[in-house]
């Protein structure tokens, strides 16, 4: 019996950097994060594990990011 085999990639995402500099700090937007998810689902990717993490934009500007890790089956 064959065992199965996965690809993976680890994407960083997070909003334009913008809002960053305008708001004085910069959030995910849930709706857009949800339609990232569902693009990459449709394509056969699975959300393995993901981590928030807040970045520094230009020495004083926060900005919120996800690190995003996908695996799909390799056919």
């Amino acid at each position: 019996m064959a065992q199965q085999t996965y690809e993976y990639k680890v994407i960083i995402y997070r909003e334009g950097i913008l809002g960053s500099i305008f708001l004085a700090g910069s959030k995910v937007d849930p709706v857009r994060f949800s339609e990232f998810l569902n693009r990459n689902a449709a394509d056969g990717w699975e959300v393995v594990t993901m981590e928030r993490e807040s970045r520094r934009t230009l020495l004083f500007f926060n900005r919120e990011a996800f690190m995003v890790i996908m695996k799909r089956a390799v056919k």
